[in-house]
């Protein structure tokens, strides 16, 4: 039997308000075609969540409502539940692309394009998603048609989140905040790494207030002889009495993820670990007193990098970066330099994570909503150091 629709995350409308403004920039270039591939923009334009990871792409057709999603016959099923759209939108290719040198489901959106007569068209491509191969395909497939780069093009979209968004951003940071909370809850000397990040993981997957986690991001969990390690994953090493824990998370709803750090100490503090504290503490918070609507992003930096500065810790890396669908959207940072000028419904995870030596770091950090007059914190755990017995 054919699979039914199933609940949809946002009304159709929501997509067609995403798609109109993705149509505006096409217009503004006379492209007649759109071929999104990077799966966070696949997600905002469609509602798609589904991990495949065979060659996917949304064609946006300036002059057709709905796209059309192309994707691998056994996908369909998914994307007819998921999607807001009709399934004469969704096109399964075969089998015969899978596995072969020379072809993949690129060759099956070319072929849609000819059918529409877009041969000799202005077509746009997210370049920067695509191997040098595929891009090949492009061009030689389609050598009498214009091509442009549109790799950012979605993004900078997806950058200002509709308030529809931004209520799915604030059940994922009650997720985070529940991670937070279960990890202080749970990790003591003589356990496992491994056994702690269940129980987080765990949180992540029940949710908070009745939402489940729909998704788990890789969580980070660095603990004693890596905590100056940012980006490392638990091990089978077993927490000890005076261990630090460096945690990074996200509670995920429909692909919009929205992360949190802090730090836990097992047994008392060292000063060092107190002052860093302190210094990154001040910094957070002179952040979320000068971030508003108005305020350009390299500025906030320079008063954050400034104030921990103040305390005794240079911060070397970033202040903070736009979030959204896949955790990370690759627009604007609040780092030093950038001119971005910050709009209400930006949202930021502004981090006061620091690495100042190979074998010591520290993390502290919030997810943020920006407002007319200030910013909204969407995460809520305890801003603290994590002392734990």
């Amino acid at each position: 039997m054919p699979v039914v629709k199933g609940p949809q995350v946002f009304p159709r409308w929501e997509y067609l308000r995403r798609l109109t403004a993705a149509k505006a920039r096409m217009a503004e270039r006379d492209i007649a075609a759109l071929v999104i591939t990077d799966n966070a923009h696949v997600t905002y334009l469609t509602g798609s969540v589904a991990h495949s990871y065979d060659t996917r792409g949304v064609v946006v057709l300036a002059s057709r409502e709905e796209p059309v999603f192309i994707l691998r016959w056994m996908d369909v099923a998914a994307a007819v539940q998921e999607t807001f759209m009709e399934r004469d939108s969704i096109v399964g290719y075969s089998e015969e692309l899978m596995g072969d040198p020379d072809k993949n489901g690129y060759d099956a959106v070319i072929d849609f394009l000819l059918d529409q007569e877009l041969g000799q068209s202005g077509i746009g491509l997210e370049l920067s998603n695509l191997s040098a191969d595929s891009v090949e395909k492009f061009k030689s497939r389609l050598p009498q048609s214009r091509i442009e780069d549109f790799s950012n093009v979605v993004t900078r979209i997806r950058t200002l989140k509709s308030d529809l968004e931004i209520a799915v951003m604030r059940e994922a940071a009650a997720i985070s905040d529940a991670g937070v909370l279960r990890a202080a809850e749970v990790m003591r000397p003589g356990m496992r790494e491994a056994d702690a990040i269940a129980e987080i993981v765990g949180a992540l997957a029940r949710g908070a207030n009745g939402k489940a986690g729909t998704w788990i991001a890789t969580p980070f969990l660095c603990a004693t002889s890596r905590i100056g390690n940012p980006h490392t994953t638990w091990s089978e090493d077993i927490l000890r009495e005076g261990s630090q824990v460096n945690l990074e998370i996200a509670g995920v709803r429909h692909d919009y993820h929205v992360p949190i750090c802090r730090t836990y100490s097992l047994g008392k503090p060292s000063d060092r670990l107190l002052r860093i504290h302190e210094a990154q503490l001040a910094g957070l918070e002179a952040g979320l007193n000068v971030i508003h609507a108005g305020a350009v992003s390299g500025e906030v930096a320079k008063i954050i990098h400034s104030t921990t500065e103040k305390h005794g810790f240079k911060k070397q890396s970033r202040a903070g970066y736009s979030i959204g669908i896949n955790w990370m959207e690759k627009t604007t940072s609040l780092k030093l330099g950038d001119t971005t000028v910050l709009e209400p419904n930006m949202t930021f995870h502004l981090h006061l994570g620091s690495w100042v030596e190979e074998d010591f770091g520290y993390v502290l950090s919030e997810s943020i909503r920006v407002t007319e007059s200030g910013v909204e914190v969407l995460t809520k755990a305890p801003r603290q150091l994590f002392t734990l017995g």
